[in-house]
């Protein structure tokens, strides 16, 4: 009985968070230099972002022609998926191309980045968990 009672006075304390948030990715949309290097130019949605209470982050970023996510170390598992383009992926030293619909899994503690090459830009989405979840 007592379990319960606190159950429901931790229910009725906790932040609400809605049962479901939909996102349109437009509001989400920005041109900015890809992250860790800086290395040429990209178009990123930052699609989770303000989603309340959420533990993972979902992006989708297009790599134009040159551009990169510079090789970095990830302290989560990452995911990496193709839409369109071509692009070459790190991780640990170890290359491998990629191109649409196919995914790399990147692991925790590797050292990971992706390059876009060829003619059309590389457009991805990345996924991967929060270290702690969002406020």
């Amino acid at each position: 009985m007592i379990a319960l009672l606190l159950s429901l006075a931790a229910m009725q304390t906790a932040p609400a968070v809605p049962p479901m948030v939909v996102i349109d990715e437009s509001d989400r949309m920005r041109d900015e230099p890809p992250p860790h290097g800086r290395i040429g130019m990209s178009t990123a949605w930052r699609i989770t972002d303000g989603v309340p209470g959420r533990t993972m982050e979902f992006r989708r970023r297009t790599l134009h022609r040159g551009a990169a996510i510079g090789v970095h170390p990830i302290d989560h598992d990452e995911v990496y998926y193709v839409l369109s383009g071509r692009g070459e992926v790190t991780s640990d030293g170890r290359t491998a191309i990629l191109t649409p619909g196919m995914a790399a899994y990147l692991y925790r503690g590797a050292v990971v980045g992706i390059r876009q090459q060829g003619d059309e830009p590389l457009a991805l989405v990345i996924s991967y968990p929060l270290a702690k979840p969002a406020s």
